[in-house]
C-alpha cells in the first residue's frame, strides 16, 4: 500500500508539473494577446482622437491658417503619436511646426485618400530621414469630399516607451513586425536599431522546430511558437508570434527559457522535495507500524486514507470556481469515500438565489440559479439556522416525517451539514449525502471538508459579483460597454434569423450638464435608462457612451418596435427630456456592423430633425460603437 501511495504521489507530481509547464506556456500566449491589444486599443484611440480634430478642421476654410497650425502644434505626444502634420491634395506636407514641405514622389494624396482612416507601412520620416515612422492617416471631409489628410506621425524608435508594456516585467522583448515584408516596426531586442526579421539569419532550432515554421507562420498571419538558441545569452529562447489587428503586423514575444518555466522549476523542486519527505515518512511509518498491533494498524492506516482523500478534495475545492467540473469531481471523490448514493451541494448565491450540484448514480447535473422554493433546502435552511451541527435521518419513515413526502421513495438515509462563511459565521450552502451507512468518521469528515465547501461558495459567489458588476454601467444599471462588445460576437451568430437595433441619444445631455449640472445630467440619463428597461423586454440593453443606449430585440417586427419607441419617446417628454431613435430590422448573416450603422444613421437623422424644429444646431456626431 506504501508503495501504491507513493507511486500515486509521483503521478501526482508529474501530473501537477506538466500541468504547471502549461500554465507557463499560456501566460507567455497571454503576455502577446495583453500587449497587442493595448497597442491595438491604443491606436484606435489615437483614430479617434484624429477624427475629432478631422471634424474642427473641415470648419476652416483656409486649411493654411495661422490659427489651424496653432491647433496642430497642440496636438504633441498623445497616445502613439509624436506630433500630427497635414497632407494637402497638392502633395504637400503642413508640419506640426509650420513648415509646408514637398512630399511628391513620397507620398501620394490620391493613393492615401482613397484608402481613408488607416495605418501606413514603416516609412522614413519627411522631418528626420534617418528616422523610421508610422502614419495614422484620417480623412478630413468637407461636404463628403476629402480636403485633406491628417497625418498622426508615430516615431517608431519612440515606440517601446509609448507602450511601456514589456513582456514578463521587462525579463522577455517584445516586437512587432510587418508579416509582408518582415520589417520590425518594435524591437526591444535589437535595441536602437529597426531591421528585418528575414535578414537576422539561420537561428539554431530545438528539436522539432525549423526556421521554415517561422517564416511561413508569420507570412500566413498564424498563431505559433519556436524554440531556438540565442546567441547571446546560450540558451533557449521561446519566440511566440500571433497576428494583430492592424494591417499585416504580427505581434511576438521571446523569452528565455529560465524565465518561461521559472514558476515550474520552484514547484518542481518543491515537490521533488516533498517527494522525497514523503518518502522518509513512509518509511518512519513502516517502521513504526512494524512495531505496532494489527488493530492499532488498522485504524491508522484508515486515518491516513482519510487525511489524503481530504486534501485532494480540498485541492479541487480550491479553483473549483473557475473549473466547474471540479465541483463533480470534489463530490465524486467525497461520495466514493463515504459510499453514498446521491450527493448533493446547495449553494447561497446573489440576491437570495441558490444553485444545486448533483451528483447520482455517477451523473453530475447543475441546476441553474433560482429563487424558487425547495422544501428540502427551506427545511435543511431552518434545521441549521438553530446552530445544529448535522442532519442525520436513518429510515425512510424519519424522512417523510420532517420533509412532508418531499423525498423520493427511493432515498432511505440522509446525512447533511451546513457550510457555513468563516468570517461572519452565516450559512453559505448545505452539502448533503443519501443512501450511506451509519459511521461516525463520516460526520467528521464532512465537518472538516465544509471549511473547503465554504470557501468554494464564497469564491464562486464573489467572482459572480465580480462578473455582474463589471458588466454594469454604474449610474443607469444598463449593460456598459465591455458587455456590449462581448454581447456582439453572440449576437453576430442569430443577425441572420432576424435582428432588430434600436440606437437612442439624449438630446440636450451636454447643455444640461453645463447649465443645471451633472446631477441633473445624471438624473436624465437614469430616467432614460428607466424608461429603456419598461418600454424593452430584452436582455440586451447597453449604454455605450455618455449619451447614447443600443439595444437589441430579436425578430424583424420593425412597425412594433417604432411603435413601442415612440411610446418610449412621449413618456420621457412629459418628464421633460427628449430623445432620438434609430432602429432598423432585418436578416444580417454575417454583418452585424451593418445593422448597427443604419440604426445609427437613422437615430442622426432623427436628432437632425428635432434640433431642426427646435431651431439648434446639432453636435457633431461621434463613430457608432459597432
Amino acid at each position: 500500500m506504501v508503495g501504491i501511495i507513493f507511486l500515486v504521489s509521483v503521478l501526482v507530481m508529474h501530473s501537477i508539473n506538466s500541468m504547471e509547464r502549461r500554465s507557463s506556456f499560456e501566460r507567455l500566449y497571454a503576455e502577446a494577446r495583453g500587449i497587442a491589444s493595448f497597442i491595438e486599443t491604443t491606436i484606435a484611440n489615437d483614430r479617434e482622437q484624429l477624427k475629432l480634430l478631422a471634424g474642427v478642421v473641415a470648419r476652416y476654410d483656409d486649411l493654411r491658417d495661422p490659427a489651424l497650425r496653432e491647433l496642430l502644434a497642440s496636438y504633441d505626444n498623445i497616445g502613439m503619436m509624436s506630433r500630427v502634420d497635414m497632407l494637402l491634395p497638392d502633395d504637400r506636407v503642413l508640419t506640426q511646426d509650420g513648415q509646408c514641405l514637398d512630399a511628391s514622389g513620397r507620398i501620394s494624396f490620391e493613393e492615401q485618400a482613397a484608402l481613408g482612416a488607416h495605418v501606413s507601412d514603416r516609412v522614413t520620416d519627411l522631418l528626420r530621414p534617418d528616422v523610421y515612422v508610422l502614419y495614422n492617416y484620417v480623412p478630413v471631409l468637407r461636404g463628403g469630399r476629402t480636403v485633406a489628410l491628417l497625418m498622426g506621425v508615430v516615431i517608431i524608435e519612440e515606440l517601446p516607451l509609448k507602450v511601456q508594456a514589456l513582456p514578463y516585467g521587462g525579463r522577455g522583448d517584445l516586437y512587432v513586425m510587418d508579416g509582408h515584408t518582415g520589417d520590425f516596426i518594435v524591437d526591444t531586442w535589437h535595441k536602437g536599431k529597426v531591421g528585418n526579421l528575414w535578414d537576422l539569419g539561420h537561428r539554431k532550432m530545438a528539436p522539432g522546430y525549423d526556421g521554415t515554421m517561422l517564416k511561413q507562420g508569420v507570412v500566413e498571419g498564424k498563431s505559433a511558437h519556436v524554440i531556438f538558441v540565442s546567441k547571446t545569452i546560450g540558451e533557449y529562447l521561446y519566440f511566440y508570434f500571433e497576428p494583430m489587428r492592424v494591417n499585416a503586423w504580427r505581434i511576438a514575444v521571446s523569452v528565455p527559457e529560465s524565465v518561461v518555466f521559472e514558476s515550474a522549476a520552484i514547484i518542481e523542486r518543491r515537490l521533488n522535495l516533498f517527494l522525497a519527505f514523503e518518502f522518509v515518512c513512509f518509511a518512519l511509518y513502516l517502521w513504526w507500524m512494524g512495531r505496532m498491533v494489527r488493530s492499532v494498524t488498522s485504524e491508522k492506516q484508515r486515518r491516513l486514507e482519510a487525511i489524503q482523500h481530504l486534501n485532494e478534495i480540498e485541492q479541487l475545492l480550491f479553483n473549483a470556481h473557475h473549473e466547474t467540473d471540479n465541483v463533480f469531481a470534489a463530490l465524486q471523490k467525497l461520495s466514493a469515500i463515504i459510499g453514498s448514493e446521491c450527493t448533493a451541494l446547495w449553494i447561497m448565491g446573489l440576491n437570495g438565489c441558490r444553485r444545486r450540484f448533483i451528483l447520482k448514480d455517477g451523473q453530475s447535473l447543475t441546476e441553474p440559479l433560482t429563487q424558487e422554493t425547495d422544501p428540502v433546502f427551506d427545511y435543511l435552511s431552518a434545521h441549521f439556522a438553530g446552530d445544529n451541527p448535522v442532519y442525520e435521518a436513518h429510515s425512510s419513515e424519519e424522512l417523510k416525517r420532517d420533509f412532508a413526502g418531499a423525498i423520493p421513495g427511493s432515498i432511505s438515509s440522509m446525512l447533511a451539514v451546513p457550510v457555513k462563511d468563516s468570517a461572519t459565521g452565516q450559512l453559505s450552502g448545505i452539502l448533503m449525502l443519501c443512501n450511506l451507512k451509519r459511521d461516525s468518521v463520516q460526520k467528521a469528515l464532512l465537518k472538516a471538508l465544509s471549511f473547503s465547501f465554504a470557501l468554494f461558495c464564497s469564491n464562486l459567489n464573489n467572482r459572480l459579483l465580480l462578473e455582474e458588476q463589471g458588466d454594469r454601467d454604474v449610474l443607469t444599471g444598463l449593460y456598459n460597454r465591455n458587455r456590449y462588445e462581448r454581447d456582439l460576437l453572440v449576437l453576430e451568430k442569430s443577425a441572420g434569423n432576424g435582428l432588430t437595433c434600436i440606437y437612442i441619444d439624449v438630446n440636450g445631455l451636454h447643455e444640461m450638464n453645463n447649465t443645471q449640472g451633472h446631477d441633473a445630467g445624471d438624473r436624465m440619463l437614469r430616467a432614460v435608462a428607466a424608461a429603456i428597461r419598461s418600454a424593452f423586454d430584452t436582455p440586451y440593453r447597453y449604454r455605450t457612451g455618455g449619451d447614447e443606449f443600443v439595444l437589441f430585440m430579436e425578430g424583424e417586427d420593425e412597425a412594433l418596435t417604432e411603435r413601442v419607441a415612440h411610446s418610449l419617446s412621449l413618456e420621457l417628454e412629459r418628464q421633460g427630456y427628449h430623445v432620438s431613435v434609430g432602429l432598423k430590422s432585418g436578416r444580417y448573416p454575417g454583418a452585424l456592423s451593418a445593422l448597427i450603422k443604419e440604426s445609427e444613421k437613422r437615430m442622426y437623422a432623427a436628432k437632425q430633425r428635432f434640433y431642426a424644429e427646435k431651431n439648434r444646431a446639432p453636435r457633431v456626431s461621434r463613430s457608432h460603437p459597432g
